[in-house]
């Protein structure tokens, strides 16, 4: 995808701040320090615009990044952080269930998931949120780079059984370092959007 224009827009944290022109949105959910910025960085084509937090973990808002006037980039704050209070993972559980299950512009969440490491209870719990809500989603394995590519396969089945991935959701393996995975991650993000619209012309023709 040829990125044209790119622009953070807003940090929400209430649905009254949400934008309003109805443009489709992808979101990307993972742990903190799961490399969700670089990959943002890597679709846009953008150093720097998607900026990690000095603090992981303390930064309880929705990241909202427009794509050539066509679809929003929404970064999720990132979960799992050790140092967060309990009341503030009950916030932002809170939050991101009142979004996952009424925000209707949505249309797809990436699970950002570091290819090292088996995933995490967090990991898992956001995959069976995705499930409960009926959302599509793509789950990204990030860092690819990090270790030898004769391993990746390995890796990916070990993180697709811990979180019990479900026939149909698709998987893009991806590096933030390389470039690789950023065609195809972009191909489904589009395609995730085109069926949508597809699915809004044909209910309006019933």
């Amino acid at each position: 995808m040829k990125i044209m224009q790119v622009e953070f827009v807003i940090s929400a944290v209430e649905p009254h701040q949400y934008p309003v022109d109805a443009l489709p949105e992808i979101a990307l959910a993972g742990r903190s320090n799961v490399g969700k910025s670089s990959l943002i960085n890597k679709l846009i084509q953008r150093k720097g615009l998607a900026r990690t937090s000095s603090q992981p973990g303390k930064t309880q808002q929705l990241n909202y990044y427009r794509v050539n006037e066509r679809l929003y980039l929404v970064d999720f704050p990132g979960y799992g952080y050790a140092k967060v209070s309990k009341v503030q993972r009950a916030q932002f559980g809170e939050m991101i269930e009142r979004f996952l299950s009424d925000r209707d512009p949505l249309k797809m969440v990436l699970q950002i998931i570091d290819i090292r490491h088996p995933p995490s209870k967090d990991d898992c719990l956001m995959y069976d949120w995705l499930k409960h809500f009926d959302i599509p989603v793509c789950v990204v394995t990030t860092k690819a780079d990090k270790i030898p590519r004769s391993k990746w396969d390995k890796h990916v089945k070990v993180i697709k059984e811990t979180i019990g991935f479900k026939a149909g959701d698709q998987h893009v393996l991806f590096s933030s370092e390389t470039g690789l995975g950023r065609d195809e991650l972009w191909a489904v993000i589009n395609g995730a959007i085109a069926q949508e619209q597809e699915e809004s012309i044909e209910v309006s023709f019933e």
